[in-house]
């Protein structure tokens, strides 16, 4: 082979050599400028907020002044860029630098399950995101307890935390309503405060107490008590119980309240006695009896009463006989009315009179007294 033959070789090689070798150097010059987070791939639930922490990296040797922006998100998907306080849309790097700036972007409440992809971008610089939205989304209002059953008697107030949820995208202002049965009363106090609504931002919740109280009178039993909050848009129901375990009470008195009377001595008086059940509680075998003076006897019809409900009053004669050797006076006799429950009594003033034989019996003798005297004037009255 000819010397001119073998140069000619070796100007193809280097020919071929020195594209091959331009080719991977241009695979690894460093990109000019990329966009860097951890966090490209993220697991949240509906409605949370996430916040991204961007580098912005200028690997030039020339001043850059990148444009961002994001795409691929929809309407309902709200973000906001933001570094030292103010809100970007584009961002300035020296060479050889890097800026930090914040991406936070709002997962809507109503969205589906899945994986969402979207891209930050910096001018030519991409920085493709994943969010996946771990369950199915709602656009609702909760209304919840941790302990929506109570018990205590009718003269208790029943108090209940509850907390109310604005699982929606918009602040609301919630009217609370309460479905009582007649004569209970129900005071809601949003943070602790009496009030008939409450104002709860997006995505929020707030305390709400709910006190309850029954009538006075009101039977033992399990009282459901429906709670509402509602807006023109959304609403939520909350069901309490109160568990009413009654008290007991009873008063014994007359029709009109008079506790006097008068008698005359042995004979028999009536007295009309009411016991009247002002608990909330049956009362049963309700026993009456009477501390009375000496050598008296006190009686009653019923002697004893079976049943008596809440609210309800029974009618009882007393039968009050006198002794023949009382002497004229007041007297008192108290007249009980007795459960194992619960006890009640009155005091009654006796006015005690004479007979009336004793009476004409005391008139006879006056007039037979001044009949003596006349004639004890008329005999010896001249000597």
């Amino acid at each position: 082979m000819t010397m001119r033959t073998n140069y000619f070789l070796l100007l193809v090689l280097l020919l071929g050599i020195i594209p091959a070798n331009n080719t991977h150097a241009d695979d690894t010059t460093p990109k000019s400028v990329i966009l860097y987070t951890p966090y490209t791939k993220i697991s949240v639930s509906p409605g949370a907020s996430i916040d991204y922490s961007v580098d912005l990296i200028n690997n030039t040797d020339e001043l850059v002044n990148a444009n961002l922006s994001v795409s691929g998100l929809s309407n309902s998907w709200k973000y906001e860029m933001k570094s030292g306080g103010w809100n970007l849309s584009q961002l300035s790097v020296l060479p050889k630098e890097k800026k930090t700036f914040d991406l936070k972007v709002n997962v809507p409440l109503k969205v589906n399950k899945g994986s969402y992809h979207f891209v930050v971008s910096a001018g030519d610089a991409k920085l493709p995101l994943n969010v996946v939205v771990s369950q199915q989304g709602t656009y609702q209002t909760e209304f919840t307890t941790d302990q929506p059953n109570m018990q205590g008697n009718s003269k208790s107030t029943f108090t209940f935390s509850t907390t109310l949820k604005n699982q929606t995208a918009d602040q609301q202002l919630y009217a609370l309503m309460a479905n009582a049965p007649r004569g209970w009363n129900v005071v809601f106090k949003p943070n602790y405060k009496q009030a008939t609504s409450a104002q709860v931002e997006a995505n929020s919740s707030q305390n709400v107490s709910i006190d309850i109280t029954p009538p006075a009178n009101i039977e033992a039993g399990s009282y459901k008590i429906p709670v509402r909050a509602a807006t023109g848009t959304t609403s939520a129901e909350l069901e309490l119980e109160v568990v009413v375990t009654g008290s007991f009470q009873m008063e014994l008195t007359t029709p009109r309240g008079l506790l006097s009377t008068d008698v005359t001595a042995g004979d028999v008086k009536k007295l009309d006695l009411e016991i009247k059940n002002t608990g909330s509680s049956l009362l049963k075998d309700i026993q009456l009896s009477a501390n009375k003076p000496a050598d008296w006897e006190v009686s009653f019809e019923p002697s004893k009463i079976e049943l008596l409900k809440a609210g309800e009053t029974a009618t009882v004669v007393a039968i009050l006989k006198a002794s023949k050797k009382a002497l004229p006076g007041d007297y008192v006799t108290t007249m009980m009315a007795k459960t194992p429950e619960v006890n009640a009594d009155a005091q009654f003033r006796i006015a005690v009179k004479t007979p009336m034989i004793w009476g004409w019996v005391g008139v006879l003798i006056i007039v037979a007294t001044i009949g003596a005297v006349y004639y004890l004037f008329r005999k010896y009255g001249r000597r």
